[in-house]
């Protein structure tokens, strides 16, 4: 929900996504805790690669850095890959630093300046 209304499925896809390899653990109410693997993350969301033990609407705690523990609730999966979405928002200032913390490479971090184009 941002300023009283909820966000549609098309507003939550909108959102950045940032490309990020970062293991987490899980944890599930029944199943304790679950490996995944997040290969992109936005404020609203991210997705996991692998295989992913659960169905849709279950919930999984994470820790991210920067962020802390947050829930999130499994919105689609297929054989490969699942989509969770948070159940709040990330702060802006947070999911910056978060980005720098987990950011696959130098490249994509905030603040770091690509090199320069090749010549030609």
């Amino acid at each position: 929900m941002v300023g009283g209304a909820q966000l549609s499925v098309t507003e939550l896809r909108r959102s950045a996504r940032h490309p990020v390899s970062h293991r987490v653990m899980g944890e599930h109410r029944s199943l304790g805790d679950l490996s995944l693997q997040i290969s992109n993350i936005s404020a609203h969301g991210f997705m996991a690669s692998g295989e992913v033990p659960l169905s849709r609407g279950e919930r999984v705690i994470i820790r991210l850095p920067k962020v802390g523990r947050i829930e999130a609730h499994l919105i689609w999966a297929t054989e490969d890959r699942a989509g969770f979405q948070f159940e709040r928002i990330i702060r802006l200032d947070d999911f910056t630093a978060m980005i720098d913390a987990i950011s696959p490479s130098p490249r994509s971090r905030r603040g770091t300046p690509l090199p320069p184009p090749p010549l030609r």
